[in-house]
């Protein structure tokens, strides 16, 4: 972690406290090498460390301070350049996508060892490790997505979210961002683990190492999390552990109008140690019935 970065955020901080114009000037380049450091991987929101995750909060409030300092613009695709009659040639007679905002969208994808599908899009600012794929889906500022992950169709990774290596997010999930308050942990998807379609994951949950959700489970902080797997049910919120298997599950719950069934997430079983993640997901697949 680049401590003389915090120093020179703090210092704008206080420059702007004092003078709310003072982002937009040459002091607020500071801004310009945090995102670059987040663009490259150099730099995290949030990282690993042990077995908990720490949140640099200054890094968060630069992010915060470029909505300040840059202005809305058009922002064209690059050009393609080949020689005549070659299928790059061919691209230059049509209108390229343009956009209008605040920051880019990224570019580096060749240097990072990263692949993007035509329909993916990733926000400068953001990172994608080496092997990953970005299909036909949008990955916002901050988030770093590790190596050999998989962004499938019209999946999101929100602001600042964490996504462990060889993830796969299947297609249509959604990654939920957390800007803001900064203190506050972002979503958390450690290595190995597996989403399973319209899964939606928010409000700073964590999913650790390898678990599997089935698809179309719903994690919010205040989703109760259900451990069947004993005599009885144990119930948490917030954090599925490592290996965990996921579905979907609702609740009793009394209202005026009568009972009716609320939401919640089931752990009905576990990934065996014995086996790889493959394996495992096809056990997964056939021991409980699990749709992914």
């Amino acid at each position: 972690m680049d401590g003389s970065l915090e120093a020179r955020i703090v210092e704008l901080e206080e420059r702007l406290a004092a003078k709310p114009d003072a982002v937009k000037k040459k002091p607020g380049r500071v801004v310009d090498e945090v995102l670059d450091a987040l663009d490259t991987g150099a730099l995290r929101v949030c990282e690993p460390d042990g077995e908990d995750w720490v949140v640099h909060e200054w890094v968060k409030r630069a992010i915060l301070l470029s909505f300040a300092r840059y202005d809305n613009a058009r922002i064209v695709e690059e050009a393609f350049a080949g020689t005549p009659g070659s299928l790059d040639a061919l691209k230059l007679r049509y209108r390229l996508p343009s956009y209008y905002d605040k920051l880019p969208t990224k570019r580096n994808w060749k240097k990072l060892g990263a692949r993007c599908v035509p329909g993916g899009i990733a926000r400068f600012g953001s990172y994608l490790g080496k092997g990953a794929i970005l299909m036909p889906g949008f990955v916002n500022i901050g988030a770093y997505v590790d190596d050999g992950t998989m962004v499938d169709t019209w999946a999101t990774v929100g602001s600042c979210a964490q996504i462990g290596k060889g993830v796969h997010l299947s297609g249509g999930v959604g990654i939920g961002g957390v800007l803001e308050p900064p203190q506050a942990t972002p979503v958390i998807v450690e290595d190995g683990a597996f989403l399973g379609s319209r899964c939606i994951v928010v409000e700073s949950v964590r999913i650790g190492r390898e678990a599997v959700l089935g698809a179309g489970v719903v994690l919010t902080a205040s989703t109760p999390i259900v451990d069947v797997r004993g005599s009885e049910p144990v119930v948490s919120k917030g954090s599925i552990p490592a290996r965990a298997v996921v579905i979907p599950g609702s609740l009793p719950k009394r209202f005026p109008a009568g009972e009716f069934g609320t939401p919640c997430a089931l752990i009905i079983g576990e990934r065996s140690d014995s086996t790889d993640r493959k394996t495992s997901l096809n056990a997964v697949l056939r021991d409980y019935g699990v749709a992914l």
